[in-house]
């Protein structure tokens, strides 16, 4: 299909109905959005029923604003940990960065890590009490699409087969990293990109460390593990701690694994050799990841930044538009802000007026983020360090300057329109 050039108009709406393929935290997030402004819309999820799937994120203060714009701040508050400090260091654990997060930090929201699962919950329930009903489909995989001048019907193929048509003013797909409009818009894309990293990714309950509230990132040239607790325990003086091991386990020449061998079970004879070249003190990580009964494995990708993602009535939106690195906890944030966008300029303008103003707003901003974590994001300077310093430091200055680490980890606030608001 090409890229369709009609000039936006500007009259004020109708009570249109927006279709939403994806039943994810962007899809829901806008669903919810657009419901609080009175446009009424539909979400569509391909999934035949809701599992708390992923382990931990972060709901960086400039989501949590959106969140509770919607009201839903305070029951997530009350499954998730507040996050006070960030800290960066190296496989030895000698100290890189510090930055404090959220209320700590001078934003005025918090940073929340909880479970994804959780968070998920927590937005479907609450678009299921709040939408008409019939406003959310279990078992609606998109197909295809036509539109014209008077609207989009899409196309959703159900668990059993049949075909269902659906028709609607405005279609996004908020479909994931694998996203089937993605495909449609764009047949000649690249797909997904691999640089060779592989994640493993799990979460058992862990003895509270170092206040219980800090986001600990350590590293060495081939190996960085992310923890930090994203509930409370089952039993006292223990957290539900989240990991994430990044390896390198390939040169970024082969294809990634096949879609089949995404999370799939880790296993530790090759997730533990990566955990014993950390040795930070008060965490004993090879300790950690024995202790987990199950955990995950991933191909860590993304997909290159597309020159445009609105054709007509039908846009993009979260994964689908944008897929990134799990670098710097804006893959759901920018999700969440591209909701909150489009929904507003939804309530405002006629359909192709709004797709158009929301691409120009968001797709410049999402791909540089795209592309600065592809660099290394916030967490460059933990590559920065292990290439100047593999055996460690006596003096940090004379590996890295403050000038050099405000530099990487400030700017990157300020891309992803985190530092805007505090």
């Amino acid at each position: 299909m090409n890229k369709e050039h009609e000039p936006p108009t500007n009259s004020v709406p109708r009570k249109r109905r927006v279709l939403i393929a994806g039943g994810g935290i962007g899809g829901l997030t806008l669903a919810l959005s657009l419901h609080q402004l009175g446009v009424p819309c539909t979400v569509f999820e391909a999934a035949t029923e809701l599992r708390e799937l992923g382990v931990g994120i972060n709901v960086l203060p400039h989501s949590a604003r959106v969140l509770m714009s919607l009201g839903l701040l305070g029951e997530l508050d009350d499954i998730a940990i507040r996050t006070r400090e960030l800290r960066y260091v190296n496989h030895l654990g000698q100290q890189i960065w510090v930055g404090e997060c959220g209320l700590w930090g001078g934003h005025d929201m918090p940073q929340l890590s909880i479970h994804r699962g959780r968070l998920h919950r927590v937005l479907w329930g609450a678009a299921q009490e709040r939408l008409p009903a019939g406003s959310l489909r279990k078992g609606h995989r998109l197909q295809d699409f036509t539109q014209d001048s008077d609207g989009v019907m899409a196309r959703f193929t159900l668990a059993d087969g049949t075909e269902v048509e659906e028709h609607g003013d405005v279609l996004v797909g908020a479909d994931g990293i694998h996203s089937v409009l993605r495909a449609l818009l764009h047949p000649a894309d690249g797909g997904i990109r691999w640089q060779g990293s592989q994640l493993w990714r799990g979460a058992v309950d862990w003895p509270v460390f170092e206040g219980g509230n800090v986001m600990l990132i350590a590293a060495d040239s081939m190996a960085k593990l992310t923890v930090y607790p994203i509930a409370e325990g089952r039993s006292a003086g223990t957290q539900l701690t989240n990991w994430v091991m990044n390896g390198k386990v390939a040169n970024g020449e082969l294809p990634p694994p096949r879609r089949e061998n995404w999370s799939r079970p880790g296993k530790l004879e090759e997730v533990l050799p990566f955990a014993k070249r950390l040795r930070i003190p008060f965490l004993d990580v090879e300790a950690l990841i024995r202790a987990t009964p199950q955990f995950f494995e991933y191909p860590e990708c993304d997909r290159d930044p597309l020159p445009w993602w609105t054709q007509g009535r039908v846009t993009l939106l979260g994964d689908a538009a944008h897929p990134m690195y799990p670098t710097g906890s804006n893959g759901s944030a920018q999700a969440i802000l591209d909701a909150k966008c489009l929904a507003s300029l939804l309530s405002e303008l006629a359909p192709e007026a709004a797709l158009s103003a929301y691409e120009a707003e968001r797709l410049p901003k999402t791909a540089e983020v795209v592309r600065n974590n592809r660099r290394g994001g916030p967490e460059r300077v933990l590559d920065l360090v292990a290439e100047r310093a593999p055996e460690g430091f006596n003096c940090l200055e004379d590996v890295i300057t403050s000038a050099e680490l405000a530099d990487i980890v400030g700017g990157y606030a300020r891309l992803t329109g985190l530092a805007d608001h505090k």
